[in-house]
């Protein structure tokens, strides 16, 4: 079991918003946790990665107690969040972030041709401030900065945030080909139908808990799956 969390809690000043969280994410999987805006799932991910001091609970990485070490350390332990609303380094140019991401890593400098080969689109944009790129193409520079540090397991919060269509559409494919190339990955997203339709197991948050568990596949048919996260439409979506 690559990740472990055990009745997690945590929150903001006197305010909690983690309620006795638990959950696992085994090596080679793609895990969703969804859940509408305000669930919880953000500060979940941030507790996971040290930006988040748990109040109570306990989270193991790699059969190793974590949580309370500095997020740096999540780094070196081979965890990668990648932020809700990507948080590139708007100034600095597309290869100055794929440094950033790599600073751990001491073949950051031939492991950019790796990424470049990955994202063709980043290549033509080398040069290129970070802060003009498109949305999607900020995207992938998110996810290929992420890569640079080699990680084992992958947070990845709201990677369809504000992309269209057909752009989400090429994230999650590239997410399905990280998972086969080796990369664990646990996927926060309000996009319920694009996370089951590549996820093997998912959670879902609702008021800092978890509500409903289960194999993708399962909840994807999971009628209060449909009504709390496609509204009005979900039998034209679903069936």
């Amino acid at each position: 079991m690559l990740l472990q969390v055990k009745n997690l809690q945590c929150g903001y000043g006197a305010l909690e918003v983690v309620h006795g969280v638990s959950l696992h994410v085994c090596t080679g999987e793609i895990v969703g946790l969804l859940g509408a805006n305000g669930a919880g799932k953000s500060s979940l991910l941030k507790a996971m990665v040290g930006l988040l001091t748990p109040w109570h609970g306990r989270i193991w990485i790699n059969s190793r107690l974590s949580g309370w070490a500095p997020a740096w350390r999540s780094v070196s332990n081979s965890v990668v969040l990648v932020p809700e609303g990507r948080q590139i380094f708007s100034d600095m140019t597309v290869r100055e972030n794929l440094i950033m991401g790599g600073y751990h890593n001491p073949d950051r400098k031939s492991d950019i041709d790796i990424i470049l080969d990955r994202f063709p689109k980043l290549r033509e944009r080398i040069g290129q401030v970070a802060g003009t790129l498109s949305g999607g193409e900020q995207q992938m520079l998110a996810l290929g900065r992420a890569l640079m540090a080699r990680p084992k397991l992958l947070l990845l919060d709201e990677p369809s945030m504000g992309l269209a269509p057909l752009m989400v559409e090429e994230v999650f494919a590239e997410i399905l080909k990280l998972r086969d190339a080796g990369v664990t990955i646990l996927l926060v997203e309000q996009n319920a139908t694009a996370t089951l339709q590549i996820a093997d197991r998912a959670y879902v948050m609702e008021t800092g808990r978890i509500i409903l568990e289960g194999e993708a596949a399962d909840l994807l048919q999971n009628p209060e799956v449909k009504r709390a996260y496609l509204g009005k439409s979900y039998k034209e979506v679903w069936e």
